[in-house]
């Protein structure tokens, strides 16, 4: 790879970091915004999932284009409108203004983040493209880390509306960097592929492996979004103070990021199936030993960071398999399929959480919620060796 495409790769990166920033923003912002506005935080249930339901639509209705016009100006075009829609966000000033906006960022992220996904592993050499994939997805658990971490911060600095303008700037930053070091072009194999590329999914050999992957990444994100959308709310601020919360969600999104990249690795390496089984196992085993020990914050923090850094990292590792999976010619549409059916439980994951808070669930009981989709993932990668029998791609110049 030469210091062009190198670049290319560092700047991708920085698109998932403000992926794994932005997404975690609004659940943030809730502890000082909903007292400001003298609402429960459950209040917003429909704004945590605004900006799922925006990257669904984004990565079904606009990502795939990328598979027929080219990554650059998905990529481009989508990082410049989550600049635009994460600052306009802090502007806002009813539950409805911040639906709206929340919207529209998250399907400026669902547009161009399936087209970094497989630009990322196309540009990769043979035999090292779901390491590469993964190093580049790992930005999400840097950017969630970060925001997590740093948000007490960043609010004193400038009220709970610099959550939002922080991402929105370096989304510009980077927007503009990429418009000038990406190569335009089309995708190998374009030409003579159909003009929907979304019914090869539909069809034999691709369509067992797109129902497995997009049934294991959907159980996989309601798992994810039930942990980091309300664990700020649920651990008490009683045992765990004010500010630790938000700090442990962000080192739980670190926590990720090893995980994430190490069972890419296994995935390029070893056996895809059992690493990822395996993985899922442990993070069960984890929230249910949550569950049964006594509240005590280095012991839950520890096992959060085990079970919930896993279900960070895991997700980040599940999309590395896709290149074992499906061709160049429609790993956009396939990713951006699965994101979009994957919003079906992230949406769903937020709206339930309010649902289990407002009934007075205890925190040791939600988390033991979370072992039944980590259970459910396990029993899906175990289908991954029947899988791999599709197609994979082929990696392009770039």
């Amino acid at each position: 790879m030469n210091g062009r495409t190198l670049l290319a790769l560092f700047l991708m990166a920085g698109v998932m970091l403000i992926d794994g920033y932005d997404l975690n923003a609004m659940s943030l912002a809730l502890k000082w915004l909903a007292p400001e506005m003298g609402l429960e935080p459950t209040a917003f249930a429909m704004v945590q999932s605004a900006d799922l339901l925006g990257l669904g639509a984004g990565a079904f209705l606009i990502a795939p284009l990328g598979d027929r016009i080219g990554r650059k100006p998905l990529i481009v075009g989508g990082v410049l409108g989550i600049a635009v829609a994460t600052a306009a966000t802090a502007f806002s000033s009813e539950v409805y203004h911040f639906a709206f906006w929340r919207l529209l960022t998250g399907l400026a992220l669902g547009t161009c983040l399936a087209n970094v996904s497989a630009l990322s592993s196309e540009v990769a050499p043979e035999g090292k493209r779901s390491t590469i994939m993964a190093v580049v997805s790992a930005g999400i658990a840097v950017g969630a880390m970060l925001a997590g971490f740093t948000a007490p911060e960043v609010v004193k600095l400038g009220g709970w509306q610099m959550l939002f303008f922080v991402p929105a700037t370096i989304a510009l930053v980077l927007g503009l960097s990429l418009a000038v070091v990406l190569k335009g072009g089309r995708p190998a194999g374009a030409e003579k592929r159909a003009k929907v590329p979304l019914m090869e999914l539909a069809r034999p050999p691709l369509i067992f492996p797109m129902a497995v992957f997009a049934a294991a990444y959907m159980v996989n994100a309601i798992a994810l979004y039930m942990l980091v959308r309300w664990m700020p709310i649920v651990l008490p601020e009683e045992v765990f103070g004010a500010e630790l919360p938000s700090r442990l969600q962000g080192l739980m999104q670190g926590a990720g990021l090893p995980v994430s990249i190490a069972m890419a690795f296994l995935i390029d390496r070893w056996k895809p199936g059992l690493t990822l089984t395996l993985g899922y196992a442990v993070i069960a085993l984890a929230f249910l030993a949550i569950w049964a020990s006594p509240m005590q914050v280095p012991l839950w923090a520890t096992l959060l960071m085990i079970g919930g850094g896993g279900i960070a990292g895991i997700h980040g590792a599940l999309m590395a398999l896709t290149p074992k999976l499906f061709p160049s010619s429609v790993l956009s549409t396939a990713i951006g399929t699965a994101v979009a059916v994957s919003r079906v439980g992230a949406i769903a994951a937020p709206i339930f959480g309010a649902r289990l808070i407002d009934a007075g669930i205890s925190p040791g009981g939600y988390f033991l919620v979370l072992v039944v989709p980590a259970a459910l993932c396990a029993v899906l990668t175990l289908m991954v060796p029947r899988v791999m029998q599709g197609g994979a791609g082929s990696t392009v110049k770039a």
